[in-house]
């Protein structure tokens, strides 16, 4: 079984953009949301992509996750039977020690969210934070983009 592991932080600054090694626009929708279930579509790069992932452990830290790599044609499909609201973000790679953070900058309902994260071969795995890292959200559902599409970050109080 594949085992994703990642921490998750919060992102203080924007100099992340200008460090970032490479960066892609993805659109993702989610056929199913539910907690601890999910079957995402995404577009990134004129790919598509189907991933299920599995619950989290109590940490937030790990869950099973499958990915397949599908054509073009089939995501866009596949994205006209997702459940309303679509993720719309640009991710940028950073290179921080020997590790790669994933910045994602959300749009539409979720503009102004930026998150990091940071995937581990190990959950208590050490890895240098680059200096735009701020709060650790691991575990933290509300920053689930199956949560986000749900109840974006503009709608929070």
């Amino acid at each position: 079984m594949a085992q994703e592991i990642e921490r998750k932080f919060l992102v203080k600054d924007d100099s992340y953009r200008q460090e970032a090694c490479s960066h892609s626009r993805i659109v993702q929708g989610y056929i199913s949301s539910a907690r601890g279930r999910t079957v995402r579509v995404r577009i990134r790069d004129g790919k598509g992509y189907l991933t299920i992932k599995g619950p989290s452990n109590e940490s937030g830290t790990s869950r099973y996750e499958w990915e397949k790599e599908i054509t073009l044609s089939e995501a866009e499909e596949l994205m006209k039977l997702c459940e309303p609201g679509i993720i719309d973000k640009t991710r940028y790679l950073v290179k921080s020690g020997s590790h790669i953070f994933e910045v994602d900058e959300f749009y539409g309902e979720n503009q102004g969210l930026v998150v990091a994260e940071v995937e581990l071969k190990a959950e208590d795995e050490t890895f240098e934070k680059p200096h735009f890292i701020g709060k650790e959200v691991t575990g933290d559902v509300r920053y689930y983009n199956s949560f986000l599409m749900k109840t974006p970050f503009l709608s929070w109080k």
